[in-house]
């Protein structure tokens, strides 16, 4: 079993989780015999917080309840409101779920609080753009380590910039190995393009016997 912490916080960028959420909460396209995950939301109080678009969402668990250890994943979105300090002890835990080997997750101005907090000084990372992590945090120091790519996996992390919310799910579902791989193509391509053949290919995948 693999739990899928997913911090939420005002201002949440709704659209950085849709495909990610959509997809490990519904299961419809996870390969035979794969992991079971379970998708909890939590934040630093059991207080509604109000997405970018409006939607309010009800947290199910506190920054202390997360289990550090290599069968948890943590997702951090973007959001306009992280400079807040409260916003801290999250990265402590980001920090101590990377000592064990679990996955962190990051986009857009979440990864501006990892750069801040000094998590991406030396681990191969991107964001939204060159230039952008110097701009907004004075304490980042991980330039030689950045990668001007849209979405970032290397070992354990896995960041992107705001408009690579479809790659970085790609990248966290290649991760969690719930897709066969021709699904997970045919998956991209076709919600990346929009092109009708990728969608037979998907269904198709999902016929075959195929487990790879």
């Amino acid at each position: 079993m693999k739990t899928i912490y997913i911090y939420v916080l005002d201002t949440l960028a709704d659209w950085e989780l849709g495909y990610v959420t959509a997809e490990l909460n519904s299961r419809r396209f996870f390969k035979e015999g794969a992991n079971q995950v379970a998708i909890k939301t939590v934040s630093n109080s059991k207080q509604a917080i109000s997405t970018m678009g409006g939607m309010t969402i009800v947290p199910d668990y506190l920054i202390d309840d997360i289990i550090v250890s290599e069968t948890s994943m943590l997702l951090l979105p973007g959001a306009d409101t992280w400079n807040d300090p409260k916003h801290e002890p999250i990265l402590v835990k980001a920090s101590e779920l990377l000592s064990v080997g679990a996955t962190v997750c990051a986009i857009c101005g979440a990864t501006a609080a990892l750069a801040n907090f000094g998590i991406l000084d030396n681990r191969p990372h991107t964001s939204n753009g060159p230039g952008f992590l110097e701009m907004v945090c004075s304490d980042y120091k991980g330039q030689d380590f950045y990668i001007d790519q849209p979405s970032i996996a290397s070992n354990n992390l896995i960041t992107a910039g705001s408009t690579e919310a479809l790659l970085w799910t790609k990248q966290i579902i290649e991760c969690l190995d719930v897709f066969k791989s021709n699904t997970l193509e045919s998956w991209y391509n076709y919600f990346n393009t929009g092109d009708s053949k990728y969608f037979f290919e998907l269904m198709q995948t999902l016929t075959s016997n195929n487990k790879n």
